[in-house]
C-alpha cells in the first residue's frame, strides 16, 4: 500500500464516489437502507476531512504559502460538508428533505474532489515531491484509526471549528 498522501486521499475519493453512486441507485429504497448508506458516507467524509484538516492542509499551508487561497477555500468547502453531514446525521431518513440534502452534500463534495484532483494535487505533487508526500501520508495513516467517525465526535467538532478559524 502506498504511503503517498495524495494517493491515499485519491483512494478516499474513489470510495466516496462509489458510495455516492450507491446512494443514487437507492434514492427510492426504504428509509432504513438509505440511512445506512448515508451513515457510511458521513463516516467516510468525517474521517477524510479530519485527516485533511489535521495533517494535509496545515502541512501544505506551511510548506507552500503560494497555495494559501486554495487551502482556505478547501477549509470552507469542508465546512459546508461538515454542516450537511451533521444535519443528515441528526435527521430521520424519512424526512422529505433527506434525499435532497444528501444530493446537495454529494454535489458539493464532488466539486471539491474535482478541484483537489485537477488543480490542487498536481501543484502539491510538483512542489513537494515523493518523500515529503510519503511522510505526510504516513502521518495520515497513523492518525486514521483514531479519527472521528461521526460529526458529533468532539474531535470532529474541534477540527471543523479550528479549520474555519485558522
Amino acid at each position: 500500500m502506498s504511503t503517498d498522501a495524495i494517493v491515499l486521499l485519491k483512494e478516499d475519493h474513489k470510495e466516496m464516489r462509489r458510495l455516492f453512486k450507491e446512494f443514487g441507485k437507492a434514492e427510492d429504497a426504504p428509509a432504513a437502507q438509505r440511512r445506512k448508506l448515508v451513515g457510511q458516507i458521513i463516516e467516510a467524509l468525517t474521517v477524510h476531512t479530519y485527516l485533511e484538516n489535521e495533517v494535509m492542509y496545515p502541512e501544505v499551508r506551511k510548506l507552500l504559502p503560494d497555495l494559501e487561497d486554495d487551502i482556505l477555500e478547501s477549509y470552507e468547502e469542508h465546512h459546508v460538508a461538515d454542516l450537511l453531514c451533521a444535519e443528515l446525521f441528526a435527521m430521520d431518513a424519512s424526512h422529505e428533505h433527506y434525499n435532497a440534502k444528501t444530493t446537495v452534500l454529494i454535489e458539493n463534495v464532488l466539486h471539491h474532489v474535482e478541484e483537489e484532483e485537477q488543480e490542487w494535487f498536481p501543484k502539491v505533487r510538483d512542489a513537494l515531491g515523493r518523500s515529503q508526500l510519503q511522510e505526510i501520508g504516513e502521518r495520515m495513516i497513523a492518525r486514521r484509526p483514531d479519527a472521528p467517525r461521526t460529526p458529533t465526535d468532539p474531535k470532529a467538532i474541534k477540527s471543523a471549528k479550528d479549520a474555519v478559524t485558522a
